[in-house]
């Protein structure tokens, strides 16, 4: 067996553990509007962030295979917690659904909130071992994109780029915008090279952004 080969294999194989923890216990545990409700460190934490109506629900939904595990705010940029969840039987590691952002019409006061509750988390959550930073896919990355993505450099930390709603626009926008994120992810200190593409709606992607999840918890 190839070097290539190898590496397909213990992707398959890490694929067919994400698939069986997945399909276990997966549990909500809290919601945190501010530091001090954190829960403690003790397990390693995958978060998800995106700008608001990015499909961040969705996603969770469908990576954890819940259908309401993880439910939309009804009014974008409303929500302002971190929300955590347990993964495994004993638990293994955490997800974090982070507040969305880029909400147009939420006062100042609360984008302010928001800005110190994240930049504070990002900073000084040592459990933090990866971010999966969400981008909608009809769109590509967007200015408020470009902030979030400053944000993580300047707090060293590491995260993934998602495409989401790929199956929205044609295979070959996917391939341009693709390109495109690509780009811009090499310009940021902070961004893994890869870039997934997911479809939360067809199950697109999903299967591969599980076995990434339960890599970067066991690092």
């Amino acid at each position: 067996m190839d070097e290539e080969q190898a590496e397909r294999a213990e992707r398959a194989k890490l694929a067919e553990r994400a698939s069986r923890l997945f399909s276990g216990r997966v549990e909500f545990l809290k919601s945190a509007p501010a530091l001090q409700f954190l829960p403690e460190p003790e397990f390693p934490e995958i978060a998800f962030a995106g700008r608001s109506n990015v499909g961040k629900s969705s996603l969770l939904n469908a990576v954890t295979g819940r259908r309401s595990i993880a439910r939309a705010s009804v009014t974008p940029g409303r929500t302002q917690e971190l929300n955590f969840f347990e993964v495994g039987d004993p638990t293994l590691f955490r997800l974090v659904d982070m507040p969305g952002y880029g909400f147009a019409k939420a006062p100042l006061k609360v984008v302010e909130s928001w800005r110190r509750l994240v930049r504070d988390f990002l900073r000084g959550r040592v459990v933090l071992k990866r971010t999966m930073l969400l981008i909608d896919a009809r769109h590509g990355v967007k200015p408020v994109d470009i902030e979030m993505m400053k944000m993580l450099d300047e707090a060293a930390a590491v995260y993934r780029i998602v495409l989401t709603k790929a199956d929205k626009i044609k295979t070959s926008d996917v391939a341009e915008v693709l390109a495109r994120t690509e780009v811009e992810a090499r310009k940021h200190s902070a961004a893994f090279p890869v870039v997934h593409v997911t479809s939360s709606e067809k199950g697109m992607g999903i299967e591969e952004l599980r076995a990434a999840v339960l890599g970067d918890a066991e690092i």
